[in-house]
């Protein structure tokens, strides 16, 4: 079986991680952040090219931003079946299997339309404005990029039954509302309401309070139908509303939980403790955001907080050497249990988001639950028993060496 050069897969890696959403790397930022201002360039051409004078006079403009971003999303597109493979999902499938799963998968189509008009173009397909329209369809590749609107979809998928259903009972009231209003004044006003369709345009306009004004009711009992029908259509939309807003609310405190989770769980000191106390834990963490070059902690300072690493990178500045720590990894948790002074500097190499744990917080927790407070003595004691690895979690072994031989759990 043929095998890539190693540093064809080292590519590959590094490209993904380029074109991977959420990563804190300048340069996968600076990706990410031209393909999204070239999505709304081209959104914004094409929607001024529809305009026939402005279309003539600025042609080769338009013309030139097409050819652009059709290039860009083309080799875009390229890169990313090229590395398909590691996707988390698919990591485990041969080269052609994974990069078919790309193409096929809801991104890799809207990937494809992205292109495609302007191959279809190139091709001598007619229809122009059909063409302008697929093009407009390139808004679809935004939610790549935006956290917010992935975790939308994600809610309406996840709310899809209670949606359809708020629909169905929605067009059911429509129909019926439509059906007596076609009873009622469907001999006075026969060319707006003669027919039960005719009458259901006039019930939908009303029920998503629209209100065309293009058909209303005459009759005195035909307007007291058509004010029950406001009434209804206000409640009807506020249902799906409180629906979409609710699960958008827990979808984003589901993805925030679920990371936070995942971090404080994989630290040695929480690992053995339980959902509960994990739990009691999380509420008392605090966010925090360094910019490249920030500063978080200076040799000698007091230790008043340990830090879990969000996304990012940190520089740990010891006597004799540096060490970095990156994404899911800690720092800190012993000095901040034992109250020491800082044995290192620690500065941010890049944009990195933190969640700190004080000291004071810590220690508050281990006074209400003695039996936590036990579990995470018997991990320090536990860690503090071996000479330990900078990159496993915790600033450096030079910090445990100022903490006495003689440590007790009192």
């Amino acid at each position: 079986m043929y095998k890539p050069p190693p540093g064809l897969g080292v590519m590959r890696r590094r490209l993904y991680t380029l074109l991977e959403q959420g990563s804190v790397d300048a340069k996968s930022i600076a990706i990410n952040y031209s393909l999204v201002a070239l999505i709304c360039i081209t959104l914004l051409s094409t929607t001024l090219e529809s305009v026939p004078a402005l279309s003539a006079e600025y042609k080769a403009s338009f013309e030139l931003i097409e050819l652009t971003a059709t290039i860009a999303f083309s080799i875009e597109y390229l890169v990313r079946i090229w590395i398909a493979r590691e996707h988390p999902p698919w990591n485990r499938l041969n080269a052609p299997r994974a990069r078919l799963r790309f193409i096929t998968s809801p991104w890799g189509v809207i990937d494809l339309i992205a292109i495609l008009p302007f191959w279809l173009s190139m091709a001598g397909v007619p229809g122009l404005k059909t063409l302008l329209v697929l093009r407009l369809l390139r808004f679809l590749k935004l939610t790549r990029y935006s956290p917010a609107m992935r975790s939308l979809l994600d809610a309406l998928y996840s709310e899809r039954r209670a949606l359809a259903g708020c629909f169905i009972i929605l067009f059911g009231t429509a129909l019926i509302a439509a059906a007596l209003m076609h009873l009622i004044e469907g001999t006075v006003q026969p060319d707006k309401f003669g027919t039960i369709p005719d009458a259901l345009w006039w019930a939908i306009v009303t029920l998503g309070t629209i209100g065309y004004g293009d058909a209303v009711p005459i009759t005195p009992l035909g307007r007291i139908l058509a004010g029950f029908t406001i009434f209804s259509g206000i409640l009807m939309i506020a249902l799906p509303v409180g629906i979409v807003a609710t699960a958008f609310a827990n979808e984003v405190h589901r993805r925030d939980f679920v990371i936070t989770w995942g971090l404080v769980a994989r630290i040695p000191l929480f690992s053995e403790l339980s959902a509960a106390q994990i739990g009691e834990i999380m509420k008392m963490l605090r966010a925090q955001k360094n910019e490249q070059g920030d500063v978080i902690a200076r040799r000698g300072e007091p230790a008043h907080s340990m830090y879990l690493i969000v996304d990012g990178e940190v520089e740990i500045r010891l006597r004799h050497k540096k060490v970095r720590l990156g994404t899911g990894h800690f720092f800190g948790e012993i000095a901040a249990l034992r109250q020491t002074r800082r044995t290192a500097t620690i500065l941010a190499t890049q944009p990195t988001r933190l969640l700190a744990l004080d000291a004071a917080d810590l220690h508050s927790l281990m006074d209400r639950e003695p039996e936590l407070a036990d579990r995470i003595r018997d991990a320090a004691r536990a860690k503090l028993g071996h000479e330990f690895e900078a990159a496993q979690g915790d600033l450096v072994s030079e910090e445990f060496n100022r903490v006495s031989p003689a440590y007790s759990p009192d």
